[in-house]
């Protein structure tokens, strides 16, 4: 949570003409549509009435369907969370798998702050470290992240978090 990816997102689309897709969007999509509040514990409760029903694999297996249409140069997927997502992913062309992390302090101050989700503004940081062991969708990504070919630290300013991003733009656009 809040570790940089929607920001390192909206920059490779607005920098690199990237396609972006979050993990997320779908479940948000599903919450509004039935009028339900959009929060972390909404969309993790819809993320995992999906995955029980349909299989852990449900969200990845759309996407990646959606992503092997496209003929951009750049795609990006925001919030690989469990090993079941990067099963349709691993394997189509130029797929690397990014990590990117920031310590909790440094987190917790920008999930603070942005407020994307209802009650986040208002969350403490001791709230903040129990959501990572009771969360489900967060107590799986350590698994993922071990997985990943390169790493970003994001403790640092925007502008040194932006250019470790474009160098690995440039690292793999060669």
């Amino acid at each position: 949570m809040a570790s940089g990816k929607g920001a390192a997102a909206r920059h490779l689309a607005d920098k690199y003409n990237a396609k972006v897709f979050k993990f997320s969007d779908v479940l948000r999509d599903m919450l509004d549509r039935l009028h339900i509040e959009k929060s972390r514990e909404t969309i993790t409760a819809m993320s995992e009435a999906v995955r029980d029903k349909f299989g852990e694999d449900t969200l990845a297996k759309t996407l990646a369907a959606d992503v092997s249409k496209l003929d951009e140069d750049i795609v990006v997927v925001d919030g690989f969370r469990r090993i079941e997502d990067l099963y349709y992913f691993k394997d189509l062309p130029n797929f690397i798998l990014v990590n990117i992390d920031a310590s909790p302090e440094v987190r917790y101050k920008r999930l603070v702050n942005r407020a994307e989700n209802a009650g986040e503004s208002t969350k403490t940081f001791e709230q903040f470290e129990k959501d990572h062991e009771i969360i489900s969708t967060e107590t799986t990504i350590p698994e993922v992240q071990a997985k990943a070919e390169e790493k970003i630290e994001n403790n640092g300013t925007y502008e040194e978090f932006m250019k470790q991003v474009d160098d690995l733009v440039k690292k793999y656009m060669q």
